[in-house]
């Protein structure tokens, strides 16, 4: 019961590990893509993703690292690749079970949304080697986020807006992407909302359980760039009956632009000061 309801708010566990979940009235087969279209994805072990940015970075919501295991490789363009060091944001802060208790016995689980919107969902992956058969994605440099149109692109649970997807699993299916609208935007998230197909783009999604830390990009100019990351959704009522994957839920995902600095900071090896900023390995 307790992983049914973390299933429902983390798109990904790092003890077991949201692939897209689509519109009902539309072929699933639209929804697929080879690899070879976004192969900056990483494939973290078991369930859940990362972005390669740079050679030897990569980028993921901080609860896809294993808690209790080492990180020892990740899977890069299909390919394992050894793992140096992982940082993790020192603002993350792990989902306590004095808060599970209460929402399993009441199915109200405000205090979660809370606390996971007070939380530093990201971290870096220092590889031990840098890639050079993949091409890495830089993060988006702009602002003002609400109203733009991402793409977001995953292999984590599947289903339809119609009924959800079983938040048992499986968590780990085949390539797919989407597209959404971003309706709302501050300091450390932005969200979207997975609208019903009366209001819904032709080829609107919405990430599944196993798609955390998957990237959401938009494009200018033809060229795509990483806005942020899947990491964590809610709906409303009941949350232990709650269906992950439905029409009218809401999906928050990490603002990179918020961790910017931080991120550069990291890969650039400079001394990192001030509340947030400050380096944590694992």
């Amino acid at each position: 019961m307790i992983r049914s309801l973390l299933l429902i708010f983390f798109l990904a566990l790092p003890s077991v590990a949201g692939a897209i979940v689509i519109r009902h009235d539309v072929d699933d087969a639209k929804y697929r893509i080879a690899a070879a279209e976004f192969p900056a994805l990483v494939d973290m072990p078991g369930e859940g993703h990362g972005v390669l940015i740079a050679p030897k970075w990569v980028v993921t919501a901080a609860h896809t690292i294993p808690a209790h295991t080492e990180l020892k490789q990740v899977l890069v363009g299909g390919v394992s690749r050894d793992v140096e060091r992982v940082v993790v944001h020192p603002g993350y802060k792990t989902l306590p079970q004095a808060l599970i208790d209460p929402a399993m016995a009441s199915g109200e689980a405000m205090l979660i949304v809370v606390f996971l919107a007070s939380s530093d969902d990201v971290a870096l992956i220092e590889l031990a080697q840098p890639v050079t058969d993949v091409a890495s994605t830089a993060i988006y440099k702009g602002v003002g986020e609400p109203g733009r149109i991402v793409e977001i692109v995953g292999k984590g649970a599947t289903g339809t807006g119609a009924d959800g997807h079983d938040p048992k699993g499986p968590n780990r299916t085949e390539l797919r992407h989407a597209f959404n609208k971003i309706t709302s935007s501050n300091g450390r998230w932005f969200c979207y909302v997975f609208d019903e197909p009366a209001s819904a783009l032709p080829l609107e999604g919405t990430f599944g359980n196993g798609d955390s830390g998957g990237p959401v990009l938009v494009e200018d100019d033809g060229l795509r760039s990483l806005i942020g990351l899947a990491s964590w959704k809610f709906a409303q009522g009941n949350v232990v009956t709650a269906r992950p994957g439905r029409y009218g839920q809401i999906n928050c995902n990490v603002r990179l632009s918020h961790y910017r600095e931080w991120i550069e900071g990291v890969m650039s090896g400079r001394p990192q000061t001030g509340t947030g900023h400050s380096l944590q390995g694992r």
